[in-house]
């Protein structure tokens, strides 16, 4: 388990060292290729420094990657511009946001699909606004209206992945308990229970309720966030929330165990068709 940034240095590092290898390149070929000196290439091979998004775009020149996709998802972990060195949406907002929100965003951004088990709120990227504000009041009281502004605004423009061309495949397991618990005025419930019906039609969205006659479940250590990739599995990740942190787990065997949680969370859920009978009728009594 590793914060982060650590944990995207070093699956950088890993992309680009299997990638070189993949080219039939040594080490000392590439630094020369780019222009370095040995120990850079190696530095950021091994995750003990970083790279700039133009120092990996040069060194996917000199592997010959083509793939596009590929090349975003790599440059994804480099740090804050895309494919073309423009700087992602969020880059305006690293002033409020924590460094391993960025990277849940990035990641986030860059997937092809979420698994995500939710066990208090609705998942961010189905959020009302309303929902988001309320939500992000509660956990950040105090907080100038000012900041909790820029985060609500981050909250919903991270549900464009929701909406693109190629959208983010979205599976979610919510707790009964999520939809039970009453958060901001009057109202905002409901509107926000109305808003999961809407997404659980979307063909790109699985949405199932683990209601409360499921009993004890292997969810109730906490939420949790599975994030795939088309291009590789091996940029696949685990997501932990803490109240001041987040974990990262990449390891296979974590992989491994959280995949088969999450499936077995799916099997004990209501199947989709019923569990959008539920919210619905949670929604008409709220």
């Amino acid at each position: 388990m590793r914060h982060g940034p650590v944990v995207r240095r070093r699956k950088l590092g890993a992309e680009l060292r299997t990638l070189r290898t993949e080219a039939g390149i040594t080490s000392g070929e590439a630094a020369r290729l780019a222009g370095w000196h040995q120990s850079k290439v190696s530095r950021i091979e091994t995750g003990t420094s970083g790279a700039k998004p133009g120092d990996v775009r040069l060194l996917l020149d000199v592997y010959g990657v083509a793939d596009a996709q590929l090349r975003e998802v790599i440059l994804a972990l480099a740090g804050s511009e895309d494919n073309g060195g423009r700087q992602h949406w969020w880059h305006p907002y690293r002033g409020v946001l924590p460094p391993a929100y960025r990277d849940f965003i990035s990641l986030e951004s860059q997937a092809s699909t979420m698994r995500t088990l939710e066990t208090t709120v609705v998942p961010g990227l189905l959020q009302t606004p309303e929902y988001a504000r309320a939500v992000t009041r509660a956990a950040m009281d105090g907080l100038p209206e000012e900041r909790i502004d820029a985060l609500v605004e981050v909250r919903l423009t991270r549900q464009d992945v929701l909406r693109s061309a190629t959208p983010l495949r979205l599976s979610a397991v919510l707790d009964e308990a999520v939809l039970r618990r009453t958060v901001g005025e009057p109202g905002v419930m409901a509107r926000q229970l109305e808003r999961l019906v809407d997404a659980a039609r979307l063909p790109h969205v699985r949405l199932q309720v683990l209601p409360f006659a499921a009993g004890a479940h292997i969810g109730v250590t906490g939420p949790f966030v599975i994030f795939s990739f088309s291009s590789t599995s091996d940029l696949d990740v685990v997501v932990l929330d803490h109240l001041t942190s987040s974990l990262y787990l990449e390891r296979k065997e974590d992989l491994e165990a959280y995949t088969e949680a999450f499936n077995a969370l799916q099997v004990h859920a209501l199947s989709p068709d019923d569990s959008l009978d539920l919210i619905a009728a949670t929604a008409a009594g709220a």
